[in-house]
């Protein structure tokens, strides 16, 4: 088995095993990585050169197919008012990429990952507190859905 085939064996055992919030942080890092990669096409002038958009428009693209699962993942009825703001605010993160898509536009693409990186380390420890916890008990915990 090659590493690369190993390696994705492992992570593939690893979502498979993954706790309800250990799920949403990886969600998170995905949107991490695919943010962080799209900022390297990013020249230091502020342009992204022409063989390099497409590439960046895709690594945007992703990063707002998960924060979209994220938001269809949020139980409005149980997660009362955590849930409205989190839909907000994958809301605006979403449209703060496409203006950072079409507008190839630095600051933003900037921000939300900022913002990102914040949300990933609060699911962290939240992740964290109730990872021995019941089943039942971390739903709640994190207002998503069974």
């Amino acid at each position: 088995m090659g590493y690369s085939n190993a390696y994705s064996a492992y992570q593939k055992t690893n979502i498979n095993t993954a706790s309800q919030g250990r799920l949403v942080v990886l969600l998170y890092e995905g949107i991490i990585k695919q943010l962080t990669t799209a900022e390297t096409f990013i020249e230091k002038d502020g342009r992204i050169l022409p063989g390099n958009i497409e590439k960046y428009g895709i690594c945007i693209q992703k990063a707002q197919a998960i924060i979209t699962e994220l938001q269809v993942s949020l139980d409005m009825e149980k997660g009362g008012d955590i849930a409205r703001n989190l839909m907000s605010l994958y809301v605006f993160f979403n449209e703060e990429l496409l203006a950072a898509n079409i507008n190839h536009d630095k600051e933003k693409l900037e921000f939300v990952l900022k913002m990102v990186k914040e949300l990933a380390e609060s699911w962290k420890q939240v992740a964290n507190s109730v990872a021995n916890a019941p089943a039942a008990n971390i739903q709640n915990a994190l207002n998503i859905q069974g």
